[in-house]
């Protein structure tokens, strides 16, 4: 099956009409259609909106329509854009292309907020209300409900799944606020989740869990309780020691990655069987980071079939890099699908866009998904045409 995507969002679709965006998509050269599903909130600039240019989307809803009978105790909410239009239905009936569904999973601030129970928490038990924990049975739930019903319910080709794992620290939290320099050591250890979830579950794993839990306590207020401020470089080496020489981190970590691995099995069993589910395995630059999150990137293109890979980098060398580096960890296990951000911050001119698909291409990689069409200039979203066209 082709996959030439375009990443995109219901508000947009709904402002242009669906047949009118479908045609601009064919007209590109895509064949696929990537719809937000599940999706946060944002504050987010829209280059060629008609109604507006900047948007604050209603947080952690659904954008189909969900049927509660397939949740346990958290369920979805509904984006109010479905009183009036459902635009996924409109746009498996209406746009002639392969429609696929991006689904946000465990990254959700209402949800979270309404779920204290489910979410991560930090070594001092404090609530990362961003994120569900990948542990928690209920949140569990709610990922595997989320993929089902979107794939019963519609006719759609496939999904492509967002956070199912363990988010970083660092989140970009509407007026986060400190008066001290974060680090990647003291970032990496706050973001360890100890809720009573991960620890119960380590425990079973033959770790001792609650000892380490104390340790990862101590060292952070050791530091915070000081007047040392880790240059970043050194924050980094200081980490990696931690990992390579502390057994229970180590454990800690492998045993994150069996939680995430296995939701995701789990989903893949609960999803339509003719429906494709790939996962986009991090928020990590390069995606080798995926680790930390959970995300063992063998092990998830074993269980599902498909890594769809973020190659947000500058130049088509990095890239490049990125890919030879992925391929290494695959094995040459499932297909390697690759996103693109044609534009600011990542690719900064049509020559580079153009060497980057290539280089994409000559490494293999020939399912290719663009984002976002509503993000993007119309001079930006020319470029897919030129490089789906064979233009130089």
């Amino acid at each position: 099956m082709s996959y030439k995507a375009i990443y995109t969002y219901a508000w947009d679709l709904a402002e242009t009409g669906v047949k009118a965006a479908a045609d601009e998509f064919r007209g590109l050269g895509l064949d696929t259609v990537t719809m937000a599903g599940s999706y946060h909130a944002g504050k987010f600039m829209r280059p060629h909106g008609r109604a507006g240019k900047v948007l604050f989307p209603e947080d952690g809803t659904v954008y189909f329509n969900a049927d509660p009978s397939r949740y346990g105790a958290i369920k979805p909410v509904a984006n109010s854009m479905l009183s009036e239009r459902d635009m996924l239905g409109e746009l498996v009936e209406q746009s002639g292309m392969a429609v696929n569904v991006w689904l946000v999973l465990l990254h959700n601030t209402r949800l979270g907020m309404a779920n204290t129970q489910s979410v991560v928490r930090n070594a001092f038990g404090d609530p990362y209300y961003y994120n569900l924990c990948p542990s928690a049975p209920e949140a569990r739930a709610y990922a595997i409900g989320l993929a089902r019903d979107v794939t019963e319910s519609y006719p759609v080709s496939g999904l492509s799944m967002e956070s199912p794992g363990f988010a970083p620290y660092a989140h970009g939290f509407h007026h986060e606020f400190a008066l001290m320099k974060s680090n990647p050591w003291l970032e990496n250890m706050l973001g360890l989740c100890f809720c009573d979830h991960c620890v119960s579950g380590a425990e079973k794993a033959g770790i001792d869990a609650r000892r380490f839990k104390a340790e990862v306590a101590g060292d952070i207020e050791a530091y915070l309780d000081s007047d040392i401020d880790y240059p970043a470089d050194m924050a980094e080496a200081f980490w990696r020691a931690d990992v390579a020489t502390n057994a229970d981190l180590r454990r800690y970590l492998d045993f994150r990655n069996g939680v995430v691995t296995s939701l995701v099995a789990e989903i893949r069993a609960a999803v339509r069987k003719d429906a494709t589910v790939a996962v986009i395995p991090s928020v990590a630059r390069p995606t080798a980071g995926a680790w930390y999150e959970g995300s063992d990137l063998y092990a998830l293109a074993a269980t599902t079939g498909i890594v769809e890979a973020c190659f947000y980098e500058p130049s088509a060398e990095r890239i490049r890099a990125d890919l030879f580096d992925i391929r290494r960890r695959l094995k040459g296990t499932g297909t390697l699908r690759g996103i693109l951000r044609p534009s600011h911050p990542d690719i900064s001119n049509r020559a580079e866009f153009i060497a980057a698909v290539e280089a994409l291409r000559e490494g293999g990689v020939e399912e290719l998904a663009f984002y976002n069409w509503g993000h993007l200039r119309r001079a930006n979203l020319g470029w897919i045409g030129d490089v789906l066209r064979g233009a130089q």
